[in-house]
């Protein structure tokens, strides 16, 4: 999967994300797993649980599936700023949406974790 199928799937569940990655003159693998990111941030913190859990599934998908340059996205950008931006929640709801991640993308998240400054 390359970047223009990824925004092919992502608009599958967000039907408006091409036309709002569109803006962003940048068209790649960094730009769109960006703008999904923070389109994911957004559904953590509005609390909109049904198309967050979708949503998650389709990083999990485009982490799997994608080219190298997708998944390069998706460590260096979702995973990286998943600890940020889930922070904030209660321990109950953090569980939940880290239980929605594929194990791909737990076990990206671990090695992030446990093995950063190494």
């Amino acid at each position: 999967m390359n970047y223009s199928e990824a925004v092919q799937e992502i608009t599958e569940i967000i039907p408006d994300f091409e036309h709002e990655l569109a803006e962003d003159t940048s068209r790649n693998s960094y730009s769109v797993i960006r703008t999904f990111t923070e389109r994911i941030k957004g559904m953590i913190r509005q609390n909109d649980r049904n198309i967050l859990f979708k949503s998650l599934y389709k990083m999990g998908k485009i982490y799997t599936d994608g080219d190298i340059s997708l998944k390069n996205a998706v460590d260096g950008i979702f995973i990286y700023s998943l600890d940020n931006f889930t922070a904030f929640c209660t321990g109950e709801y953090r569980k939940i949406i880290f239980s929605h991640l594929s194990k791909e993308l737990q076990q990206s998240h671990s090695r992030q974790i446990y093995c950063h400054g190494t």
